[in-house]
């Protein structure tokens, strides 16, 4: 696959690429996206499109060549195309016209697609409003769609109560950097499993978060984080959130007498509550605030949506069944009518993770997130098994990825973070959360200089499924001079629970470099004095040992599903 010339920007578009901040939408572009990946690597995408044909594409991206290469080809694809064509662009499209293509790059693919549609969407919403604005001049611009007044003007037939209410609740917000909110098309997802997770993880890497729980009906984040009975405290200025370090959370299950108690409220009784919580309460200077939505598309959602203003994004949570999946598409729908971005879908109990064996069983199949979000062209963020220690830790008030911070679970949750950190523009902080290079001395695991490394097959690379593979290799290397000394490959023995670690630790093996593992298996390897390392590509079995001895081996999220 070729790279070509059309993948120069110009100094200010790559300026703008690589700087944001310090500019507006590029003059000559009048439809613009940027979508994060699940590695922290961004496609930017700039259109001018004059009567509804596109004559200019441009982008930006930080990503790889494959998606440097896909960028490059969209545009050529595109331009002089009318702007409905083009945003109707489908990853088979893009991938028949590129031909032969990485086996890596479906997620480089993903994003472009992504991209270019998100502009083709935002540039039709512009056109739509400047139409609406164009025969109704005194209507008045929806919060959330960029058109709202700042907070120094009043509008017209506004009140004294209401100028007052909306600067006051615009001061609290322009002092949150980043505001998202996490959806879900149908309720018993998980989603606030997700919320509160994603916020736990960006309040310990050091970032100061809020997290909002809004679903009035069924307050859960309370239990989850272990602040039942918490009493919310008021001050002149307002009402002070709970804290828990670096993290402000409110939710109504603070404001109720008991527990038991059922909130029997309509639309706008609630409508006047969410929007307390976002200008009655006391966030102070925050990098994130986190939204814990209702389930659906109704009132509550879509007042959150138009009272913060600008959203950065929307995650999405799902579960693998059909019944499940098929509401992405609505809530995909719901923000995109509503001008907020989508960063990306997240399936939930994928798999249950067996407590034993740490095998993988598709109990509600497997699978749909991923493909709504191909087909809806938005970013898939990554699956979360069915863990028994995830309901565990939220019974007791422990949050799952601080808990159990090491698990491989865990580590598929830093991953669906990696993209939120991104709209920091912290490399640093993507790195920590997602992928990760290695830091494992083999010498310094063992105490020895001569070390065996066992590595999954399938195909002659790193199988993906460690408890199914074709057969095992197992490479001797001197962690001092680092080099390979000798490679023997075997066939598996049979698959019996707790078979594995015994089988490997008699023939040598005192590494493990895999995809992934089950937080149980794991443990048996350690157990028998076997270092387990995982979410390691699927590449050569030299190619993965060469980069494990220079310290290059690059680690993301679990990639078995069994």
């Amino acid at each position: 696959m070729e790279r070509t010339d059309r993948e120069t920007l110009s100094a200010e578009a790559r300026d703008h690429a690589e700087n944001p901040r310090n500019y507006g939408p590029l003059k000559q572009f009048d439809g613009h996206a940027r979508i994060s990946g699940p590695r922290g690597e961004t496609m930017e995408f700039w259109l001018y499109a004059p009567d509804g044909i596109i004559e200019t594409l441009s982008y930006a991206t930080n990503g790889s060549d494959a998606a440097r290469a896909a960028g490059s080809m969209a545009t050529t694809m595109l331009e002089g195309k009318r702007i409905e064509d083009a945003g109707a662009l489908t990853r088979q499209d893009l991938l028949k016209a590129l031909g032969d293509v990485p086996a890596d790059a479906d997620d480089d693919i993903t994003l472009v697609v992504a991209a270019v549609r998100t502009a083709c969407n935002n540039y039709q919403t512009k056109e739509a409003e400047a139409a609406e604005s164009a025969e109704n001049p005194n209507r008045e611009s929806t919060p959330g769609a960029g058109g709202d007044a700042s907070p120094g003007e009043r509008k017209q037939g506004e009140s004294d109560r209401d100028f007052e209410e909306r600067q006051k609740l615009q001061s609290r917000l322009g002092r949150i950097r980043h505001k998202l909110v996490v959806l879900s098309g149908k309720g018993g997802v998980g989603k606030s499993t997700v919320a509160a997770n994603v916020a736990i993880a960006l309040s310990l890497s050091g970032k100061k978060v809020g997290l909002l729980d809004v679903d009035i009906h069924g307050p859960s984040i309370p239990t989850m984080l272990g602040l039942e009975g918490q009493i919310i405290r008021g001050s002149d200025d307002g009402l002070i959130p709970v804290e828990m370090g670096n993290l402000n959370v409110m939710s109504i299950g603070f404001l109720l007498q008991n527990q038991d108690d059922a909130v029997i409220w309509r639309g706008p009784m609630k409508m006047n509550v969410i929007r307390q919580f976002l200008s009655d309460v006391i966030w102070g200077d925050l990098d994130f605030l986190i939204v814990d939505s209702p389930p659906g598309t109704g009132d509550e959602p879509l007042s959150v949506c138009q009272l913060m203003g600008e959203v950065d994004g929307a995650i999405i949570v799902t579960t693998p069944q059909r019944v499940a999946a098929v509401d992405v598409r609505k809530s995909i729908t719901f923000c995109r009518h509503i001008g907020v971005p989508v960063l990306g879908v997240v399936e939930n109990m994928s798999g249950f993770v067996c407590p034993k064996c740490g095998e993988t069983t598709s109990i509600l199949g497997s699978g749909g997130g991923r493909r709504i979000a191909e087909d809806m062209g938005v970013q898939f963020l990554g699956s979360i098994p069915i863990e028994p220690q995830i309901s565990e830790a939220a019974d007791r008030g422990n949050v799952f990825i601080q808990q159990f911070a090491d698990s491989q679970t865990a580590e598929i949750m830093r991953s669906i973070v990696a993209p939120i950190a991104a709209l920091e523009g912290d490399g640093g902080l993507v790195e920590s959360l997602g992928e990760k290079a290695s830091e494992v001395d083999p010498a310094a695991e063992t105490n020895d200089e001569i070390v065996k490394i066992s590595i999954p097959l399938a195909e002659g690379k790193l199988a993906m499924h460690f408890g199914h593979c074709e057969r095992f290799t197992i490479i001797e290397v001197d962690t001092k001079t680092k080099k390979i000394l000798n490679r023997e490959d075997i066939e598996s023995p049979p698959h019996e629970p707790g078979l594995l670690p015994r089988w490997l630790a008699d023939r040598g093996a005192t590494v493990i470099i895999a995809g992934g593992m089950g937080q149980m298996a794991k443990n048996l390897f350690e157990e028998r004095g076997i270092h387990v390392m995982v979410g390691a590509p699927s590449e050569t079995p030299e190619h993965l040992v060469n980069d494990y001895l220079a310290g290059n081996l690059r680690l993301g999220d679990n990639s078995c599903d069994h």
